[in-house]
């Protein structure tokens, strides 16, 4: 007989998600619903604004991936009044999109995802000092005796504390765990090294946009000036300009980042890739994959994320997007909690996009939802009406058609250590391996925008700021924009529409929904759910560890998908988790 699982909220993610899966007697998985339980109202909140004002409304979308938000709302407001960014605010924006993702995918693996694989109870048994001999063949930089001699001392003070945090609750009695002890505790000790590695390499958004998280941005290039020496600016200041002592301690978080990725992050995965490689062959989903672009224009065209869309895996074959063309992106609500002035079975492209709540779900407190109505805050975006996956994985998959090639050597570097061919990247542990290829690709990205930055400043380039469009006086009556970056997540954009200088409608369409969103009127899934009805079989229904794998495998940010909106900041729900 068939039962239905439910994950509600999943964490280890940002924002609030609810899945339901039917299992069979067997505990295979045979159907899936992804919700998104909150509801967002930014789009509502910036109508009426000044449109050089949205960004730092925008940002608030979410709190991890605060910079990338604002960055698409400056981009969409500059699309709409054709302005050219200077090459130095291309690069500093650059500097501070790579930081961001860079310290997001270390950060969602070993803080959010590693407690899928890693066992930390198991960790308490291993042996240090084989622990300290496999460090060393691996050659990371901490790899001796009396280092994860502490880590292992450190571990049983918080067990025997009983205050686990982030450890408790897990299924650490599951058998879908198999690293050996001394594996569990060296991944463990990075957990813990990556709680301070990412802490500092933040500072690069803050030197650039001055502070972290939600760095300040401005329409038409950067808010920092730089000075040419290690003080003010010629002629005087007040000390707040980027001058050569911080783009010095840029230069050594660049260095940091990358020693992290290249000696840890990356061979951390390769060794959980090695004990796991039957994740290769299962959790892929829709086949299907996008990226807008992103990392190129003025800087180096042949040196960013190619923008395109591959269908059914189909790599010989790279097909054109247009953003503002209104057959190709729309976003459908038959199965979401919204309604459209035309009908919930239509798509409206975001420049036409409606944001009208319609709440037609059981009462809660419920059991279980349903298709009969719709079951998700979150809309259903297609493109051509085809289901798409973006992140990691999807922009991995557009540079490997595009023929891109430092991603196509790294990839099959590692692909080839663990044996397999490309097509495994197809798959739950293949989201995770794409996300550890990408970090290094961005840190040696960084390196080149560094070095063209301190470029401009040796030859007396320092500007960073174009203001010939500021004045609204200067605006045509009605203006659309979009504006589009690669997020840690995946492909996210912002469509705005303004007149007599106030925003009328204003759409974002966030990587989340993209992946997370409800069946389409076309009757097919989203990433999710296609992803959860691809060879998933539960070994303890009640620990469905192999759900959290998979979806965890996309980074979720239902906080960048949708949001909760209080008409008068009231409390709307208190939700207590065990």
């Amino acid at each position: 007989m068939s039962k239905t699982i439910v994950v509600d909220p999943l964490t280890r993610i940002e924002g609030h998600l609810r899945i339901e899966a039917g299992v069979d007697e067997t505990g295979r998985v045979i159907s899936a619903l992804s919700s998104g339980t909150q509801v967002r109202g930014i789009e509502i909140i910036l109508k009426g604004r000044d449109p050089r004002d949205a960004w730092a409304f925008a940002q608030r979308i979410c709190g991890v991936c605060t910079l990338v938000h604002g960055l698409a709302s400056v981009r969409a407001v500059e699309d709409a009044l054709k302005i050219e960014i200077p090459e130095n605010a291309q690069l500093i924006r650059n500097l501070m999109a790579g930081c961001q993702l860079v310290q997001d995918h270390v950060m969602h693996f070993y803080h959010l995802q590693a407690m899928d694989w890693v066992n930390p109870v198991s960790a308490l048994k291993a042996d240090p000092a084989e622990a300290a001999r496999i460090a060393a063949a691996q050659d990371y930089p901490e790899s001796s005796l009396s280092h994860f001699t502490a880590v292992q001392a450190q571990l049983k003070t918080l067990v025997d504390s009983g205050q686990l945090g982030i450890f408790r609750g897990g299924f650490w009695d599951h058998p879908g765990y198999r690293l050996s002890p001394e594996v569990n505790l060296i991944v463990l000790s990075h957990y813990l090294d990556g709680l301070k590695w990412q802490r500092d390499v933040g500072k690069i958004m803050a030197i650039f946009g001055g502070k972290d998280p939600h760095p300040n941005l401005v329409v038409g290039g950067v808010p920092c000036a730089i000075a040419a020496g290690e003080g003010d600016l010629p002629g005087g200041g007040d000390g707040t300009a980027v001058n050569l002592t911080m783009l010095q301690k840029v230069q050594a978080l660049i260095t940091q980042m990358n020693t992290f990725v290249s000696r840890v992050y990356l061979p951390d995965l390769e060794l959980i890739a090695g004990a796991y490689s039957d994740w290769f062959t299962r959790g892929e989903g829709v086949r299907n994959f996008l990226a807008y672009g992103d990392f190129g224009g003025t800087v180096d065209n042949g040196f960013g994320v190619p923008r395109g869309v591959v269908l059914n895996r189909d790599l010989t074959s790279v097909r054109p997007i247009d953003l503002g063309d209104q057959d190709q992106i729309r976003e459908f609500i038959s199965n979401a909690w919204y309604s459209y002035e035309g009908g919930k079975d239509q798509g409206l492209h975001p420049y036409a996009g409606e944001t009208t709540l319609a709440y037609d779900g059981p009462q809660p407190p419920f059991a279980n939802l349903s298709k009969a109505g719709g079951y998700s805050w979150l809309k259903s975006p297609r493109w051509r009406e085809h289901p798409i996956e973006v992140g990691p994985l999807a922009r991995l998959v557009v540079m490997r058609a595009a023929g891109e090639a430092r991603s196509g050597q790294l990839t099959d570097q590692i692909l080839g250590r663990l044996g397999l061919p490309f097509e495994a990247v197809y798959s739950t542990m293949g989201r995770i391996l794409a996300r550890g290829i990408e970090a290094q690709i961005m840190c040696e990205r960084m390196q080149v925008w560094q070095d063209r930055l301190m470029a401009n400043i040796a030859k007396g380039d320092l500007k960073t700021f174009d203001g010939s469009a500021w004045n609204p006086s200067k605006w045509p009556k009605k203006a659309q924009g979009v504006g589009y970056v690669e997020a840690p997540r995946g492909s996210l954009a912002h469509w705005i529409t303004f007149e007599d200088g106030k925003i009328t409608n204003y759409q974002a369409v966030v990587p989340t929904t993209w992946n997370a969103g409800p069946v389409d009127p076309m009757g097919q899934p989203g990433p999710y759910e296609a992803a959860l009805l691809d060879d998933h079989t539960l070994a303890i229904p009640d620990q469905p560890l192999e759900l959290l794998r998979t979806i965890h495998s996309f980074d979720p940010c239902m906080a960048c998908a949708a949001h909760v909106l209080g008409g008068g900041g009231e409390e709307i729900v208190s939700v207590k988790i065990a």
